[in-house]
């Protein structure tokens, strides 16, 4: 018998219940893993509040690493023994063990930990898509960048400042303000008390910034199209404060001909052809220490109920894992 979290009805981090669990043989295409470190991201917010529907009773989290322990038939790019990582659906990644599909997980190299790897496939891979395919990101580009303090912003913050660009990011308050700068924000603005539109249009002397990258929703997002220079890119990617409204697509024309766009992860992983050089990217930067992967909290999984809430209320700063 293996321990993992379950949901029964969508709601607060009480919902989620730590519960026995039968684990079988993975069937074709698949694999059973024993986890070594699960990830935290917020996306398992939605998923829990039912912002993002699943059918229930069901597992959460989307990032895990480990060992294989047994492959199911049809399986040919990994074997019992290999240290592996993953990122994507189905949901699960909250477990001791777990037999999942196969083709989103990829072979972890010997010098990346369990808990480095858990704590940068969704995010750090989400980087990869956001900066060198959603909008790729060239040397001497102005980006603003919101949560610079947040697992996602610190990895974007460092690949952005390999890239050659210079980066303005939003924060909640002077200490990650400061954890923003020391990972590579030229420029912080702490959104509490000044507002980021007035302080991008300051730092860029009026011009505005080649693209945004947003993860929280409602509250930036009509500010964040007003921080673009024309033909800039506006990149929609999370719902922290809430889901965008409808838009109105003529207000891109009048803006300047912009571009919108809200990409998923999803769309990458699922696809071998993208998934494989993505992960290998992310590895080799990392590798090279342009990017340095921080885990700045850890949880047992058994007490995942207090992540969430912790995460919630933007207590967390960087990357968090999860202990099985």
């Amino acid at each position: 018998m293996s321990k993992a979290i379950r949901i029964f009805e969508n709601g607060g981090p009480e919902v989620m219940q730590w519960v026995d669990v039968e684990v079988g043989e993975p069937g074709p295409g698949e694999i059973r893993i024993r986890q070594e470190a699960v990830g935290l991201n917020y996306i398992d917010v939605y998923f829990r509040t039912g912002l993002y529907k699943q059918p229930l009773p069901g597992g959460i989290g989307m990032e895990g690493a480990g060992v294989v322990e047994a492959v199911g038939p049809g399986v040919t790019h990994l074997s019992v023994g290999d240290r592996v990582a993953y990122a994507g659906r189905p949901t699960g990644a909250y477990a001791q063990v777990r037999v999942m599909p196969a083709d989103i997980v990829v072979r972890l190299p010997d010098d990346i930990s369990f808990e480095q790897a858990a704590a940068m496939m969704l995010q750090g891979m989400t980087v990869q898509y956001l900066v060198r395919d959603t909008y790729r990101v060239q040397p001497g580009d102005t980006v603003l960048l919101h949560a610079a303090a947040g697992g996602i912003g610190l990895i974007a913050s460092q690949w952005l400042k390999a890239l050659g660009a210079t980066v303005i990011g939003t924060v909640g308050n002077d200490d990650k303000a400061a954890l923003a700068r020391a990972h590579g924000c030229d420029h912080t603005i702490v959104y509490t008390r000044e507002s980021f539109l007035d302080r991008v249009k300051e730092i860029t002397g009026g011009k505005g910034v080649a693209v945004v990258y947003d993860s929280i929703g409602k509250d930036t997002f009509n500010d964040s199209l007003d921080c673009l220079a024309p033909r800039g890119t506006m990149v929609s990617f999370g719902n922290a404060s809430g889901p965008v409204p409808p838009v109105d697509i003529s207000v891109l024309g009048a803006k300047g001909s912009l571009k919108l766009t809200r990409p998923t992860i999803m769309t990458y992983v699922t696809q071998r052809d993208l998934l494989e050089p993505m992960a290998a990217e992310l590895f080799d930067i990392v590798r090279s220490g342009k990017v340095k992967i921080e885990v700045r909290q850890r949880y047992p999984l058994s007490e995942v109920a207090q992540a969430h809430r912790e995460l919630e209320a933007r207590k967390t700063t960087g990357s968090t894992v999860l202990i099985p």
